[in-house]
């Protein structure tokens, strides 16, 4: 019975000691892929006609579930935000009156522009030319206009998403672009409150794990084209190498300048949001603001050295006032 017991110890160890390798090879980090060109997108608003083709070409490559519409009563927009999954979203921006008429309007006496009803053409006589051609719902010079913005993750140079990540699970691949493994992700929410767009979010209905844009990941390593850039029908979004997309974007800037839109300028283009920019940036025409995109974001490393400080200050100036009040007793 002793020599049994001793055989099946010695067997049992001999086959633990052949599989030593296979658990060790476990522990080997696999060598990094090879470094891409930092890839991105280049958004032009100008040229978005808010036909949400890049909403509805990223769920279906995605497989992500239709987002239940709900009537807002403020926009046509029902997606409203950005999502656990809703990766792309176009916004509805109307803007009422937003400056003065312009010029080449013709002022009516007093120095006011005549005004026209919406429902009741003017009525014109046959011997005096109106101001404003008879049957016109809106005047020529009326200042009213859409902004459409089709909003998606901005990869940050530096992501904020990243920095607070505790588990690792939000990572750069070799494209540039931030990746949230799913298999790592345990669901905290760090991230969601780091980011300062409002781009990651949890899917509390689902996995309850955080998701966002990959940029179509799947699509890159097989050198595709991400699915809402396919489908963009103006080339409002435009995907490509971040270099050759910062050139083509000032190049549009300038023209449209040229052509007297003055407003025109870039958002994350340069390094100065995020200290480093953004892989995906955009053409605005208005102020930051206006597109819900905040015009200063922070980090969260940009807090920790005051707020530490600031708690150092005030636990000294706790223990100087309590010793001050136990003397004093």
């Amino acid at each position: 019975m002793i020599k049994e017991r001793g055989r099946d110890t010695i067997s049992s160890i001999s086959s633990e000691v052949k599989q030593l390798p296979q658990l060790l090879n476990l522990l080997k980090k696999e060598p990094p892929l090879p470094e891409q060109p930092t890839m991105g997108f280049f958004t032009d608003t100008s040229l978005c006609i808010g036909c949400k083709a890049c909403e509805i070409a990223c769920k279906q490559w995605n497989q992500l579930p239709a987002t239940t519409p709900n009537w807002t009563g403020t926009s046509y927009d029902n997606t409203q935000q950005l999502g656990a999954t809703t990766w792309r979203h176009v916004q509805f921006i109307e803007q009422i009156e937003r400056r003065k008429p312009s010029s080449a309007a013709t002022p009516a006496p007093g120095g006011k522009l005549p005004e026209l009803s919406l429902f009741q053409p003017a009525e014109a006589s046959q011997d005096v030319i109106p101001a404003t051609p008879p049957g016109t719902a809106l005047p020529f010079f009326s200042s009213d206009r859409w902004l459409m913005h089709s909003d998606v993750c901005k990869h940050c140079a530096n992501a904020p998403c990243q920095e607070a990540c505790p588990t690792g699970a939000i990572i750069r691949t070799e494209f540039d672009t931030v990746y949230v493994q799913q298999d790592i992700c345990n669901g905290c929410g760090y991230c969601v409150v780091a980011c300062p767009f409002g781009v990651i979010a949890r899917d509390s209905e689902g996995d309850g794990q955080a998701h966002k844009c990959t940029l179509c990941y799947d699509r890159l390593k097989d050198g595709m084209t991400p699915a809402c850039a396919k489908a963009c029908p103006t080339n409002s979004i435009q995907f490509g190498e971040v270099a050759t997309l910062k050139q083509q974007a000032r190049e549009r800037v300038g023209e449209l300048k040229k052509h007297g839109v003055d407003t025109a300028h870039l958002y994350g283009a340069d390094d100065m949001i995020l200290e480093g920019g953004l892989n995906s940036f955009f053409l605005l025409l208005d102020e930051p603001e206006i597109y819900n995109l905040p015009a200063n974001p922070s980090r969260p490393s940009t807090h920790v050295l005051p707020t530490s400080l600031g708690t150092i200050i005030a636990a000294i100036l706790m223990g100087l006032m309590s010793i001050f009040f136990f003397k004093k007793e």
